[in-house]
């Protein structure tokens, strides 16, 4: 009875070891083999913003793939809570299918706004699962809930446009700027006998624009802005290297009091390729392996560029200063400027560079121009004028010194 009972101890102790077991490593699988949680849902963005009352807001949601593992049969759906609402219950549930990791996929939803909303923010949750036995994970998300018609009649003008560099050119960044200025001169105004505050709102505005520019600010609230009053709106802004000079347009798009105050404005953006223009001023010859060269320095870009600097390279040619600073140049402003220049190995021609460096704004750029070769030459002293004139040196000592002796004498 001893030994049965001790076998019966011993196989339960196992199997207890075997259950402790599976429980720590049933977690590791589970969290290998399920893909949902490779996931990650976002919000990229709803329009009209804010959500309008009584109207639908259309809501992008990006689930992303950012594990390694491949997710074989995602499925995201949206359930809206009061004051939202779906357009239609057969488009509650999206499949996306097969997500590769490093990937995403943005699926559209629409929204209903209650009518008898209030302003404020909506919730909305989305489920999603990386297959089809996997488990629903839950993510909430709200949106601005409000009305884009407002009492105010106060009207904005684009009054300024301001660029950081003033020109663009290929591969730099900067602001564009623009000034908005409400044209109220009064603080209110009545309409059909009923009074009407002159304040002007922004509740949105964007930039846009081709692939030429991009823009790399987002959307931006600016709020009330007064009767005579101004703010400024400024965006980030790219020029791609490979972007061919000319005017370019972008859409500055602002959401105002109403829909009637909405304006789009196109805005112009001139892209200027050119820099600096470096030719010889004078012969670029050395006499007996010295002399000096010049060149002339034309900045031929639209706006003025700073930090100009140019560098003379020629093979065995050593040159004083090594670097000439220039400074800033204003456009189809010219500087003359000179360097010494000693060769320090025995050569007839060698081909020369100007190389510049300079700014637009904050954005470095160097350029560079063969401008011809460098001749040097060597000149023979002329022996025969140097005997005419050690003679001639002589005679004048022998006359001197003649004199001398005939003076002394008669004295």
């Amino acid at each position: 009875m001893g030994n049965y009972s001790s076998e019966i101890t011993k196989e339960i102790t196992v199997f207890a070891v075997m259950i402790v077991l599976l429980i720590m490593v049933m977690p590791t699988v589970s969290a290998q083999e399920n893909s949902v949680t490779s996931l990650d849902i976002s919000i990229q963005k709803y329009e009209p913003f804010p959500a309008e009352i009584g109207q639908y807001v259309d809501v992008w949601v990006k689930v992303e793939n950012f594990r390694s593992g491949q997710s074989d049969d995602v499925t995201i759906k949206i359930v809206p809570e009061y004051p939202l609402s779906l357009d239609s219950e057969k488009n509650a549930e999206n499949n996306i299918g097969i997500l590769s990791p490093d990937s995403a996929s943005v699926q559209e939803f629409r929204l209903y706004v209650d009518e008898n909303a209030k302003p404020g923010t909506a919730s909305f949750d989305v489920y999603y699962r990386g297959t089809d036995n996997s488990p629903w994970i839950k993510d909430t998300f709200k949106i601005k809930v409000g009305s884009t018609t407002f009492d105010s009649k106060g009207t904005l003008e684009l009054t300024e446009t301001t660029s950081t560099p003033n020109m663009f050119s290929p591969g730099d960044k900067g602001t564009i700027s623009f000034k908005l200025t409400n044209t109220a001169s009064e603080n209110t105004i009545n309409i059909d006998g009923e009074d009407y505050d002159t304040n002007a709102r922004i509740q949105s505005a964007s930039l846009t624009g081709a692939d030429s520019i991009k823009v790399t600010s987002g959307v931006q609230e600016a709020g009330i802005v007064g009767p005579g009053n101004s703010v400024t709106l400024t965006f980030n802004v790219e020029v791609p290297e490979d972007v061919q000079e000319g005017t370019y347009y972008l859409d500055l798009a602002i959401i105002g009091n109403s829909y009637s105050y909405n304006t789009i404005w196109r805005v112009p953006v001139t892209i200027d390729s050119s820099s600096l223009k470096m030719i010889p001023s004078k012969s670029m010859i050395l006499t007996n392996s010295e002399g000096k060269i010049q060149f002339d320095i034309a900045n031929l870009h639209q706006n003025t560029i700073s930090s100009v600097s140019v560098r003379p390279i020629a093979e065995g040619i050593k040159f004083s200063p090594a670097e000439y600073f220039i400074g800033s140049m204003k456009p189809d402003e010219l500087f003359t400027i000179e360097f010494s220049a000693v060769a320090e190995e025995e050569i007839e021609l060698t081909p020369l560079t100007l190389e510049a460096e300079y700014r637009n704004g904050f954005n470095d750029h160097t350029t560079s121009a063969d401008v011809g070769e460098l001749e040097i030459v060597e000149e023979k002293t002329d022996t025969k004028a140097g005997s005419s004139t050690i003679a001639f040196v002589l005679l004048i000592v022998a006359a001197a010194g003649i004199f001398i002796y005939k003076k002394r004498k008669q004295d």
